[in-house]
């Protein structure tokens, strides 16, 4: 993975963000020698997204096969949330 610092970044722009995410698909900035932010292509950031969706499925699926979930009326909803 590629690293940008944030002074870099400051004065390059978005230039710099093309260069380094040509060499590599995600793009570490650092921000005072400490890693903090990635930058992604869209098509990345969306399939990554898409992956934690199927994922979110796969455990509701899989609480519901092994029983792990309630059946009530909003108003018993409801007054759960507010004791």
């Amino acid at each position: 993975m590629s690293v940008l610092t944030a002074n870099e970044l400051k004065t390059r722009g978005v230039s710099a963000v093309e260069d380094g995410l040509q060499q590599s698909e995600e793009l570490m900035i650092s921000v005072r020698g400490k890693n903090r932010y990635v930058v992604m292509d869209i098509e990345k950031y969306n399939r990554l997204r898409e992956l934690e969706l199927i994922a979110a499925v796969a455990e509701a699926r899989g609480d519901y096969a092994a029983g792990r979930f309630t059946t009530e009326t909003v108003a018993e909803h409801l007054q759960k949330l507010t004791d």
